[in-house]
């Protein structure tokens, strides 16, 4: 998961330190304090939630793993989706099968190919049980409009399928007031259970934190049930520290709402210069909407990057990985081909490499004059722009 860059916020730093003297463990699947505050969290957003229904654990990829574990069958993902998603199905020896996404969005299936694929897996023996999307979605970075979400849940519905919607990212979106997010436990509350790793906005990714808000139904009882063992055998539970934490950001003080925004403008600033450098030099790529990264195709480059020995996703990766000094993780590890030129550039490693740059960033009115942001993406441009005119010039005269 892309971090913030940003330093912690002192309120959750000493709601954390407040905590660190406690010597008893935080329960499996979280105390009352945390299932509390989740619900809280969750009812603000008009998603019902029972704190007898709400798992907490050490992360999002252990309650996904819980999750895929308790309800059995194969496992259907949109194409491209979350690194993590598909390893742990894959650890569990359960079936992953990619389906296509709609041409304005990623993160949730085009609702066809869902049934198609359905069809298909259980014509061929499989079961498929599990479907995993995200409307606010990693790695694309877009937001899927309300009739997308509802097409995909709809065809979810008929086809049976038990619905995990990935709603990490949903506070992360650029522009909340002309962007509109709507989780599938609005549309079909009995039959989808949220998933939020707190590391999306409210966390620090060093501080794993994540919860999970079951169906208020004896079949949502009986999953909440299972995925409670499944974490007990795991030992997988809050640090006490980071429950303490975790509660705190919950609660939603000004401090952290005010924070959560200004995180969040920050990143669409960065994002969106990132996205036009990407634009110019005749990449594609949709623009981002959420999160703090950018997902780019470089097929329109392939000409140039050939004549540089890179002919696939790894060999990518690998070349911009070293050319721009920071991580870019090549398509095939988010499910997509491994041919397809695609790679997730986060916006994060462009806030600077030490804490007071990266605190200059927040509290600048113009984050992308600074210095170190400015080289950062003057880079990118160079990298890009240098790709662009040897494509150019491998073009058939």
């Amino acid at each position: 998961m892309p971090p913030d860059g940003v330093p912690v916020l002192p309120l959750l730093a000493g709601a954390l330190a407040s905590a660190a003297s406690r010597a008893d463990a935080e329960p499996v699947g979280g105390g009352t304090g945390i299932r509390e505050a989740a619900c809280g969290y969750w009812a603000r957003r008009g998603v019902d939630a029972d704190p007898a229904r709400v798992a907490v654990a050490p992360g999002a990829p252990a309650l996904l793993l819980a999750l895929t574990a308790a309800l059995g069958g194969d496992v259907l993902v949109p194409r491209p989706c979350a690194a993590w998603w598909a390893p742990y199905a894959r650890l569990l020896g359960r079936p992953v099968f990619h389906v296509a996404t709609p041409a304005e969005c990623g993160g949730v299936p085009d609702p066809y190919a869902l049934l198609e694929t359905v069809r298909r897996v259980r014509e061929e023996g499989g079961r498929p049980r599990l479907l995993v999307l995200s409307p606010a979605d990693d790695p694309t970075a877009t937001v899927a409009p309300p009739e997308a979400v509802h097409e995909a849940v709809e065809a979810a519905e008929g086809a049976g399928l038990h619905l995990v919607g990935d709603e990490t990212w949903r506070d992360t979106v650029h522009a909340p007031h002309d962007t509109v997010f709507v989780s599938p436990a609005e549309m079909l509350p009995d039959r989808v259970t949220v998933v939020s790793d707190l590391a999306g906005a409210l966390l620090p990714s060093g501080w794993p934190a994540a919860m999970a808000r079951f169906p208020r139904t004896p079949a949502g009882t009986a999953l909440h049930a299972r995925v409670l063992d499944v974490l007990t055998a795991l030992d997988a539970r809050v640090a006490t520290p980071v429950a303490a934490a975790a509660a705190r950001a919950l609660e939603e003080p000004d401090e952290v709402t005010a924070r959560v925004r200004s995180v969040a403008r920050l990143h669409a600033r960065v994002a969106d210069a990132l996205h036009r450098a990407v634009i110019d030099a005749g990449a594609l790529s949709r623009p981002p909407r959420a999160g703090r990264h950018v997902y780019v195709d470089l097929g329109p480059l392939r000409s140039a990057l050939a004549a540089r020995g890179v002919g696939d996703a790894q060999e990518l990766e690998d070349h911009l990985t070293g050319r721009l000094g920071m991580p870019a993780p090549g398509g095939h590890r988010f499910g997509d081909d491994l041919g397809a030129l695609r790679v997730r550039l986060s916006t994060g490693a462009l806030l600077g490499a030490t804490y007071s740059e990266r605190a200059e960033c927040l509290t600048s009115p113009s984050p992308l004059e600074l210095p170190h942001v400015h080289r950062a993406l003057t880079l990118v441009r160079s990298v890009l722009a240098g790709l662009s005119d040897e494509a150019r010039r491998w073009e058939p005269r």
